[in-house]
């Protein structure tokens, strides 16, 4: 189209020549030049931008992938590096975090267990999130908040946001755990989620502990209000004035019927990276807690809790019936259950 255009002024130049002066004539072929010139220089430099547009249109920026540590082909699927919607890792963001879930029952050391884990700076264990009925109301809501959790997206007292090095929650087994034992399993596989099993040998102790803070929900002795855990000798002192009778009949029974539960959920389970604890070795051998961090991939440090024990020393003076539970237990392979003591 330039190029016509020239042809035209040409043409128009010569047709006039003969009636323009000289210097007229000079002037107006030179603005005509001038004219066609930038008409010209225009379409190229547009021809130019588009091209460039279109080279900077195609190019990807590709985020550089976070180095793994130097770890073993193996443990690679337990390395994890999260990418929260709520919150920035900032500097943080290649730091490897593992996921991890204790799996217990009601009463068995787990609140203690879990606010030693939180005393780490570089733990964040958020409790029972499944106590939450709606949350476990099928494999679908337990799938979404699991992914919440590990995503580091549930943010709780215990989360450490960004610096975050081991994520998880503690399961109670009767929290929807068992019944969808198979999709867990297998979300624990394919997402790398560590096992941690804790539970209580002495299951006796365990069901006194129950009995007396059924009580405490109904009484509410420390001034009105029901705590499950205390910081105070006071208010432990308090709390363990409750001697609870238990049903002699059905203390078989019921101590069968926890025991099977916690084999099931170690048969479940097995195939999942996993440590198994129980409450009586963690207070009687600190280097537990030490296992507990290597098992976890974090710097070892001395591990604390505010908790106070309730209940404390012979159990003969914990229930208010026990030389019926005493006549029950004898002989029994849960006998041994009766001569278990130990502080806290």
């Amino acid at each position: 189209m330039a190029e016509d255009l020239c042809i035209i002024i040409k043409d128009t130049r010569i047709l006039n020549a003969s009636k323009k002066s000289p210097s007229v004539l000079r002037m107006i072929v030179l603005t005509l030049a001038i004219v066609c010139g930038i008409y010209i220089c225009s379409i190229c430099i547009e021809q130019i931008s588009t091209r460039t547009n279109v080279g900077f249109t195609d190019v990807e920026v590709i985020k550089k992938p976070c180095e793994e540590p130097n770890i073993e082909s193996w443990e690679k699927r337990y390395v994890h590096y999260p990418n929260p919607k709520t919150f920035s890792r900032a500097e943080c963001a290649c730091n490897p975090v593992r996921y991890f879930a204790i799996l217990s029952t009601q009463r068995s050391g787990s609140g203690w267990f879990e606010t030693l884990l939180n005393s780490h700076p570089n733990i964040s264990s958020n409790g029972e999130i499944f106590s939450v009925k709606v949350r476990r109301s099928n494999i679908s809501t337990i799938v979404e908040t699991l992914d919440n959790v590990y995503n580091l997206d549930l943010l709780t007292s215990a989360s450490k946001n960004e610096c975050t090095a081991a994520v998880g929650l503690k399961w109670m087994l009767n929290q929807g755990l068992m019944q969808n034992h198979k999709e867990i399993v297998e979300y624990f596989n394919t997402n790398g989620v560590s096992t941690i099993f804790l539970f209580r040998r002495n299951i006796l102790r365990r069901m006194i502990s129950i009995l007396a803070n059924s009580y405490d929900q109904n009484a509410k002795p420390l001034n009105g209000t029901h705590k499950s855990h205390v910081h105070s000798p006071h208010e432990a002192a308090i709390l363990a004035r409750y001697k609870p009778t238990i049903n002699a009949k059905l203390l078989i029974p019921n101590l069968r019927e926890v025991e099977e539960m916690v084999t099931k959920s170690l048969e479940y389970f097995m195939s999942t990276r996993h440590i198994i604890l129980y409450y009586e070795d963690i207070i009687k051998n600190h280097t537990k807690l030490t296992e507990v961090q290597d098992f976890l991939k974090v710097p070892r440090i001395d591990l604390n809790s505010r908790q106070v024990k309730i209940h404390k020393g012979s159990l003969s003076q914990q229930v208010e019936n026990w030389a019926d539970i005493k006549k029950t237990l004898k002989g029994t392979s849960y006998e041994s259950f009766l001569h278990a003591d130990y502080t806290f």
